[in-house]
């Protein structure tokens, strides 16, 4: 644990342990929607899958690089993981992304890609909220996960006909744009 950390946070006014406990709570999601995403990933098949199938795994791909990014910033401030996956699993800041009941059914499948994303960016916007001009580092790592999921909602949105995102899909070689430099060792 970084005990200087901790403590700048701490006298920053920041709760601590609601802090931790979100940062928990949205690694625990992370993890949980990379397993659901590659499930849902395999049963994007025929015309309509395979075009979301690229997307699918860029998002899935940044969504276990977040878990990756923010398990180094819960020890430093003093939390950690829980020694089970179950509890892990069943703590998740969002609802698992199931596979729907029809499997085939590619729209189906892009309502619970679309609602994984918007339940991850109301989380990392809380965790931004409440470190802003606080504690600068978990701020720093929120916003760029921030930055990728709202990407990866409008992705999934857009195939669903919400209108344009704007944003165009990732570079073979370039995942966690935003969330890449807490990745390298």
């Amino acid at each position: 644990m970084a005990k200087v950390a901790r403590q700048i946070v701490e006298k920053s006014g920041v709760d601590l342990d609601k802090l931790i406990k979100l940062l928990v709570r949205n690694a625990a999601a992370e993890l949980t929607t990379y397993y659901y995403y590659t499930i849902l990933r395999i049963n994007l098949i025929g015309l309509d899958g395979e075009g979301l199938k690229t997307i699918t795994e860029d998002a899935r791909i940044e969504d276990r690089n977040h878990f990756e990014a923010l398990v180094p910033r819960i020890y430093e401030l003093g939390g950690k993981l829980p020694g089970s996956m179950t509890e892990f699993h069943d703590l998740s800041a969002c609802p698992p992304a199931h596979l729907p009941d029809d499997p085939a059914n590619v729209q189906e499948i892009l309502k619970v890609l679309v609602e994984a994303e918007r339940c991850a960016v109301k989380g990392y916007n809380e965790i931004c909220n409440m470190t802003f001009g606080k504690d600068h580092r978990t701020y720093e790592l929120a916003l760029a996960i921030l930055n990728e999921e709202i990407q990866h909602e409008a992705w999934f949105s857009e195939f669903l006909g919400e209108g344009p995102s704007g944003h165009m899909q990732r570079p073979a070689d370039v995942k966690s744009p935003y969330t890449g430099k807490y990745l390298k060792f």
